[in-house]
């Protein structure tokens, strides 16, 4: 519904069928008057004053005394009469888009109409004019089925215009755009969703029974479309606030004549008051609600609250609170109980599934730490959950799902909870000190723990990631250049267990050649000095038994680090290296590129060169030594 939806109450002393010539219409007397759906009920309400059914404001089950805005009423004396239905072929009527409105539905069981396809219209007008055999079926509804290339072929002009679509006033719409709805058409797909709500009616509900209604409600949509309903008044006035001050006693004793004519403007959305409507003849309304879905619940919501149907609002409630939602359903969820204020009707309860409540450190000692805490708390118990994890396939999966965590928190997608930079290298140098321990164990022969040294390496490059993405992994980077007890036991470990800690130093590489650590010269140098024979020895290794080695990213990561440094270590490295690949082949990585970079830096630019020498072509002269 609209913030004003606006209720007029219509005479009945006439019928809509007394008389095709209806008396001239008396002047219509207009008052206002101020109600919201939190108001107090008042109790005497003239029949000339304004009805409005506000449906964004705020709803408290218990009514306090305060004003609202006026509404506007209008009474007529003589009725409104009833517009014909619009007939099944939407081409002879043409008085209607005349009119410029669409005429009020009757919703009434025998007052419906069937709407068939465009298709079998045109089949109609063909089979008239002696152009289809009438034993030929009805053409396909192309808009239900995917048509076929025959059938793209033969209605190329209906796929592909040439000068675009025509408007339903024969105008050309430009190429790419659709024409619009029609006041008729719209009417013909309300008729439609309303059918189908009424025919859900269980057998003996009363819900738009002509026999027994005696208020003849009308609902009106911004647009112009309308739906007429046959309710009770005894019905509306015992579940619903708002009813029961508008459909007062008083205001049925001047009522002449049955049924007493009702109508509310201005409805957002008719299939939903209708829906909220029916509601009121239900007895089980939870159960009635496990037929919906998450959006149609909060539109029952919100017209529930502008009618002041409490039954309504705790009934969806508790449907919000018990559902499944999407993540755009949750959005949803938490806007709309915040515009309608809901608190003391149960609406914090729903909210607790998307707002979460620190518990006080007291509480938690008590509970023996079973409450949740902090973001920061969470987030570092599961990084140790994964760090100590048994199950090497589960290990992965949930690294993942951790560093998707940590990213999205450190990009402020993720709320206030966030892992602090103490606590990652709390849990680095923790990772650190058990390699270490499990790496000189190993170079002194004792292998029972070689397994280990794979391990806590794998977490020392999944920290390392992670330091890497948050642009803090300047330090890691310093310590690491620092082991020179680890670079020198380096020999004495199987290359089988120790290639694993040489995937550190490259990640590092890498990480400086796209600049994402920037760290003085003199720890680049030293990274260099105690890793680069050891990264050289075991890239064989990492090679053939990494799956997924990006070889390539890890060689230009390389050739960037070295061409950072001066040009005479430039040049003592790449030298080392030119001497080491012609050995090696395969097993040493093909830093090509930066050596000639070096090269044209060292020898060509500094004499002066004008034209670009040939780039060098370095292949392995021997075979591989592995």
């Amino acid at each position: 519904m609209a913030a004003s939806a606006h209720f007029k109450s219509l005479s009945s002393s006439q019928s809509h069928t007394q008389s095709p010539h209806p008396p001239p219409r008396s002047k219509r007397l207009k008052n206002t008057t101020n109600l919201s759906a939190s108001a107090t009920i008042p109790d005497v309400v003239s029949s000339n004053s304004a009805w409005c059914c506000p449906a964004s404001k705020s709803f408290t089950p218990t009514p306090s005394a305060s004003s609202s805005p006026s509404h506007n009423l209008r009474r007529s004396s003589t009725p409104t009469p009833s517009l014909p239905h619009p007939p099944n072929n939407p081409d002879i009527s043409p008085s209607l888009e005349e009119a410029g409105a669409s005429p009020p539905m009757d919703a009434s069981p025998g007052a419906g109409y069937s709407v068939y396809p465009s298709c079998y219209s045109k089949f109609n007008s063909a089979l008239n004019a002696g152009l289809l055999n009438p034993m030929s079926p009805p053409p396909v509804d192309k808009t239900r089925s995917s048509p076929t290339l025959f059938d793209m072929m033969a209605s190329e002009q209906e796929y592909h215009p040439r000068t675009g679509a025509m408007s339903s006033a024969g105008q050309i719409l430009p190429h790419g755009r659709t024409p619009a709805v029609s006041a008729q058409d719209r009417q013909i797909l309300l008729q439609e969703r309303v059918a189908e709500i009424l025919g859900s009616c269980s057998p003996g509900n009363q819900f738009n029974d002509q026999d027994t209604g005696d208020v003849r409600l009308t609902l009106s949509s911004k647009d112009g479309l309308s739906v007429s309903l046959s309710v009770h008044r005894h019905i509306l006035v015992s579940h619903s606030r708002f009813f029961a001050s508008k459909l007062s006693d008083r205001w049925s004793k001047q009522q002449r004549s049955l049924p007493h004519l009702v109508e509310i403007s201005d409805c957002d959305d008719i299939e939903v008051y209708i829906e909220t409507l029916r509601l009121m003849y239900c007895k089980d309304l939870r159960h009635r609600l496990m037929r919906e879905d998450v959006s149609k619940a909060l539109g029952i919501l919100k017209i529930s609250a502008a009618i002041a149907f409490d039954a309504g609002v705790l009934s969806c409630l508790e449907y919000l609170e018990a559902a499944p939602w999407t993540e755009d359903e949750e959005e949803k969820v938490a806007s709309v109980l915040s515009q309608l204020h809901l608190e003391s009707s149960g609406a914090g309860e729903v909210l607790k599934r998307v707002s979460l409540e620190v518990v006080p450190s007291s509480v938690e000692e008590a509970n023996g730490n079973v409450a949740s805490g902090n973001g920061e708390e969470i987030l570092l118990r599961l990084l140790q959950v994964v760090l100590e994890g048994k199950d090497e396939k589960a290990r992965r999966e949930m690294k993942g799902l951790v560093s998707k965590m940590l990213r999205e928190n450190n990009s402020g997608r993720g709320g206030t909870g966030d892992i602090s930079k103490e606590s990652l290298f709390s849990a680095c140098e923790g990772c650190l000190r058990l390699l270490r321990l499990y790496f000189l164990r190993v170079a002194s022969s004792d292998l029972s723990d070689a397994a280990q040294i794979a391990r806590q390496a794998d977490n020392l490059h999944w920290i390392l990631d992670i330091l890497i993405d948050r642009q803090i992994a300047d330090d890691f980077l310093r310590t690491w250049a620092a082991e020179t007890e680890l670079a020198e036991a380096h020999q004495q470990v199987p290359a089988i267990h120790r290639y694993e800690v040489s995937r550190i130093t490259s990640r590092l590489f890498v990480g400086i050649g796209k600049g994402q650590i920037l760290v003085s010269k003199e720890a680049r140098c030293l990274l260099l000095r105690t890793w680069l024979e050891p990264f050289y020895e075991d890239f064989g290794w990492m090679r053939r038994a990494c799956k997924g080695l990006d070889r390539h990213l890890i060689e230009d990561g390389l050739s960037n680090t070295i061409l950072t440094l001066p040009l005479a270590m430039q040049q003592e490295i790449l030298l080392a290296w030119f001497d080491r690949f012609l050995n090696s082949g395969d097993d040493c990585p093909n830093i090509q590129r930066g050596f000639e970079v070096w090269w044209r830096r060292a020898f060509w630019r500094r004499n002066g060169e004008t034209s670009r020498p040939p780039q060098l072509s370095i292949t392995a002269a021997c075979e591989n030594s592995s």
